[in-house]
C-alpha cells in the first residue's frame, strides 16, 4: 500500500500530506548529484527510495556552496571532479524516470540556473520528472520570475525560512512556497550535530501562525533523537543530508557498501518517523 501511494503521489506536498495523515513525519534525504560518481549516485537514489524516503532532495554541485558545511562541500568537489554539472544532473534524473517514483526536488544555487537560462532550466527540469525546485540563495523579493515559471509549469517551489527571518519575510515566503516550507533549524551552515537547536520549537510555532502548509526541518538533523524531537513538536518532515553524505565519504572505494550502509542508516531514522 505504501509503495502504491508513493507511485501515485508524485507532488511533494501530497506525499508529505499522506505521511502526516498517517501520523508520521515525512523523511527527506539529501544527496549531491554525481557524488562520488554518476553510476553510484543513481544506485544511492534508488536505495533511498527502497529504504522508504518520501521525497528526495538532489543537490547540484557548485563551486561556492554558501549554505553548506564541510561534508557537503567535499561531496560537491568530488562530484565536480567526476564531471557532474547541472545539465548532467538533470539528465541523470531523466534516465531514472521509470524507476524513481518518489518526488525529487532539485536543490541548486542560482548562478548555475542563470548560466543555463531560467526558461530552459524550468523546461528541462519539468521534462526530466522533477517535482520541486529549491534555490537557497535566491531571496523571495527577487524570485518573481521563478515563482511565475514554476506555477505555470506545475512545479512546487520550496523556500527557506531561517531563525532570523522577520514576520514580513515569513508572510511573503509562506505565501509563495508550495511543496513545503523549509525551516532552517540553526543560524549557520549544514552539518550533522550532536545537539539539536533549542530555538526550533519557537520557530515552528511562529511559522504555524502564518501557514498551514507543511513545514519540514533541515540543517543538523542526523540522529533518531532529532527525529523524535521533531515528531513531538509536530513538524511535517525531517531533512537529512550530512549524515548520509558522510557514509559516502567513508566508503569511497566500495560503491556496494555505500548503498547498503546508506539504506541501513536511512531505515534507522525512518523507524522513528
Amino acid at each position: 500500500m505504501v509503495q502504491e501511494e508513493k507511485t501515485m503521489n508524485k507532488t511533494v506536498s501530497s506525499r508529505i500530506k499522506t505521511k502526516n495523515e498517517q501520523g508520521q513525519l515525512a523523511f527527506i534525504p539529501f544527496v549531491v548529484a554525481g557524488d562520488p560518481d554518476e553510476e553510484t549516485c543513481k544506485k544511492v537514489l534508488i536505495g533511498l527510495q527502497n529504504a522508504g524516503a518520501d521525497v528526495i532532495e538532489l543537490g547540484i554541485p557548485y563551486s561556492d556552496p554558501l549554505a553548506d558545511g564541510p561534508v557537503i562541500q567535499l561531496a560537491a568537489k568530488r562530484a565536480l571532479k567526476a564531471g557532474a554539472s547541472l545539465k548532467k544532473s538533470i539528465q541523470m534524473i531523466d534516465s531514472l524516470k521509470e524507476k524513481l517514483k518518489v518526488p525529487v526536488v532539485i536543490f541548486t544555487y542560482y548562478n548555475p540556473v542563470l548560466s543555463y537560462g531560467l526558461e530552459n532550466f524550468i523546461k528541462d527540469v519539468k521534462k526530466a520528472g522533477f517535482s520541486g525546485i529549491l534555490v537557497p540563495d535566491l531571496p523571495v523579493e527577487e524570485a518573481e520570475d521563478l515563482i511565475r515559471l514554476t506555477e505555470d509549469n506545475d512545479l512546487e517551489l520550496i523556500m527557506l525560512v531561517t531563525p532570523t527571518s522577520g514576520d514580513d519575510r515569513i508572510k511573503k515566503i509562506t505565501g509563495v512556497s508550495r511543496g513545503f516550507i523549509y525551516l532552517v533549524s540553526i543560524t549557520g551552515v549544514t552539518g550533522a550535530r550532536s545537539s539539536f537547536s533549542e530555538h526550533i520549537e519557537a520557530s515552528l510555532s511562529k511559522l504555524k501562525q502564518y501557514t498551514d502548509k507543511p513545514v519540514c526541518v533541515g540543517f543538523g538533523i542526523s540522529k533518531p533523537e532529532h527525529i523524535d524531537q521533531l515528531k513531538q513538536l509536530k513538524a511535517s518532515g525531517a531533512i537529512v543530508g550530512s549524515g548520509i553524505i558522510k557514509i559516502i565519504e567513508e566508503n569511497l572505494n566500495d560503491p556496494d557498501i555505500i548503498v547498503s550502509e546508506v539504506e541501513t542508516y536511512v531505515k534507522s531514522l525512518i523507524d522513528h518517523c
